[in-house]
């Protein structure tokens, strides 16, 4: 791979631009594009999986399709162009989900031949509509306040590498803070993330950490060494199946784990800590749902403590490693079945960069640990969406198939439990609820679940979380409707 200096935007130059596919309309474009500045996108570069093409109209073949990513990071692209027209909408598809994950504005051709001879005119660019796929428009979080908060101070980010997490760094670091820690308990993760954030893979920083939430005396030894100021911790077990299958680690790494963290926080003087919960901690029907109410209880808990503490909760977030958008693509791709659990599943979504703002202004507004919850509107039916997104690609013909709903997992999502109070905060897009008092006796009934789970006696595990949790009842799963693997035609 062939990277160039980043990209340096002037006052005049637009966004800048890879573009994906250097053949005869890739350089065409790219012609075109410099020639009309207005458009706003200037192209600095090309990806291409031919490697004996070096450079095309000028600008360098940076690497190959699949490094978008990668690339992006390095020379500080902020928009991608597909332009291979011979694609079919598939890989069309693919391309795009891999350029969306990593942040850019992500813009095709038509995926047809006669665009060509029409000279890949700049207006024939199409833009995957957000809003058309999440029923609204993106909310931008960030606030001044946000930015003074994190300046010039330390910061540690549990499960860095993660989805949430290394798009949390991105953020925190853009604010100019004194120390950025990473820590998580997978090398690989870490070291992509390393590469993202300063171009080097030889993690060679003290701020990289493998640790593991779980190790009480190392999350202890790590607090009182680096004295972080602000935590945010996104690290957690989060796939609804595995945990309904093994609830004990839930607890291990989402309860105790947290746990952990809000001890050495208060013991080690930080700051402001923000827990990353999920909206499935309201009125919770899974595992999922349960251990990170219970995580929400510790944070809760710690409210007279010295430590500013809050918890966030997500909808969906598209962009997420293993989110709806990245398997809708997968199949898209691979031209088979789209799956869907069933007819009338909706879900709250919210972009990665919606989510990783979210959180950080979660931390300047903490005042007694709240529950902050970003307004989405209205939840979207699955299957609008996986319609939405097929329509944009131009497939002409979609096949769905209703698996069914899994254990624990709702038909709709809510932000807020039945006994919460929904209360404004500064910020006109983000809510929270009042903290309410742990339930009596939370500390022992606590030190029994984690017992439980250290020798995996998952029934008496899920019996204390009803217990702690009188709200937390398991979803049972419906019957799917008559129409399993019906074809749904174009549009419906």
């Amino acid at each position: 791979m062939r990277l160039i200096p980043r990209f340096r935007k002037s006052a005049k130059s637009g966004l800048p631009t890879l573009i994906i596919g250097a053949g005869e309309a890739g350089r065409t474009l790219a012609r075109a594009l410099r020639s009309s500045p207005s458009y706003g996108l200037t192209p600095i570069g090309f990806l291409d999986d031919d490697q004996g093409i070096r450079r095309a109209a000028g600008l360098p073949v940076l690497g190959r399709t699949h490094d978008v990513a990668e690339i992006a990071r390095s020379t500080g692209a902020r928009a991608a162009l597909v332009a291979i027209p011979s694609l079919t909408p598939s890989k069309i598809a693919a391309l795009i989900e891999q350029a969306a994950a990593a942040g850019l504005l992500v813009r095709y051709l038509p995926s047809f031949l006669a665009a060509v001879e029409r000279d890949m005119r700049v207006t024939d660019l199409q833009r995957l509509s957000l809003p058309r796929l999440i029923g609204r428009e993106e909310v931008h979080v960030a606030s001044e306040r946000a930015r003074q908060l994190i300046t010039g101070r330390r910061v540690l980010v549990t499960g860095a590498g993660g989805s949430i997490g290394s798009e949390l760094c991105r953020q925190v670091k853009r604010h100019g803070p004194s120390a950025l820690y990473l820590l998580d308990h997978d090398e690989s993760n870490l070291h992509q993330l390393h590469l993202q954030l300063n171009g080097s893979g030889l993690l060679d920083s003290n701020e990289i950490i493998i640790a593991d939430i779980r190790d009480r005396n190392r999350i202890d030894q790590l607090f009182a060494e680096l004295r972080p100021e602000l935590v945010f911790h996104a690290a957690a077990h989060k796939h609804l199946p595995l945990l309904e299958r093994h609830p004990c680690e839930g607890v291990k790494t989402n309860v105790l784990g947290t746990q952990h963290l809000v001890e050495a926080a208060q013991k080690y003087d930080v700051e402001r800590f923000v827990l990353i919960s999920t909206d499935k901690a309201a009125d919770p029907a899974s595992v999922l749902g349960a251990t990170k109410r219970l995580s929400e209880l510790v944070v809760q808990a710690a409210a007279d403590g010295p430590t500013r503490v809050a918890s966030v909760r997500f909808g969906n977030v598209l962009g997420s490693r293993g989110s709806l958008l990245s398997v809708l693509a997968d199949q898209v791709s691979r031209s088979e079945a789209i799956t869907v659990t069933h007819p009338d599943v909706t879900r709250f979504f919210m972009t990665i960069e919606e989510a990783a703002a979210l959180v950080v202004e979660a931390a300047a507004m903490a005042e007694y640990a709240e529950t902050f919850v970003l307004d989405m509107g209205d939840p979207v039916a699955i299957v609008d969406l996986v319609h939405n997104y097929t329509e944009q690609l131009n497939v002409p013909e979609v096949t769905i198939k209703f698996t069914g709903l899994r254990p624990g997992e709702k038909l709709n999502e809510k932000l807020f439990s039945e006994t919460e109070e929904r209360v404004p905060t500064a910020h006109p897009k983000v809510w929270a609820t009042r903290a309410t008092p742990p339930p009596p006796g939370l500390d022992k009934l606590l030190g029994e679940l984690y017992d439980a789970a250290a020798i995996n006696d998952d029934i008496r595990a899920r019996a204390l979380m009803r217990r702690i949790l009188p709200e937390y009842r398991p979803a049972q799963r419906p019957e799917t409707s008559a129409s399993v693997g019906a074809p749904y035609p174009d549009g419906f």
